[in-house]
């Protein structure tokens, strides 16, 4: 998660996230093992068939702090440069 709390493009939520993949503008995804399991199967649904990275987090707690934010976060992503 090397660079996700600093960078500027980033993008934070499972809507942000669903609409800039479709939008092509994501390298790479990440989301929490914890989050809901409709959840993570939208988003990986979603990635299916693009040349995206996943990482998985292991909580969503883990996730909003590497994302620099007080909350909790369920899915994130890295837009492209």
């Amino acid at each position: 998660m090397d660079g996700l709390k600093s960078s500027k493009k980033r993008i934070i939520g499972l809507k942000q996230t669903i609409k800039a993949i479709k939008e092509d503008k994501v390298c790479k995804v990440y989301i929490a093992k914890d989050a809901d399991e409709c959840i993570k199967n939208n988003i990986v649904e979603v990635c299916n068939g693009r040349d995206l990275n996943i990482v998985y987090v292991n909580t969503m707690k883990e996730l909003g702090e590497a994302c620099g934010i007080e909350v909790k976060a369920s899915t994130a992503s890295l837009l492209k440069d």
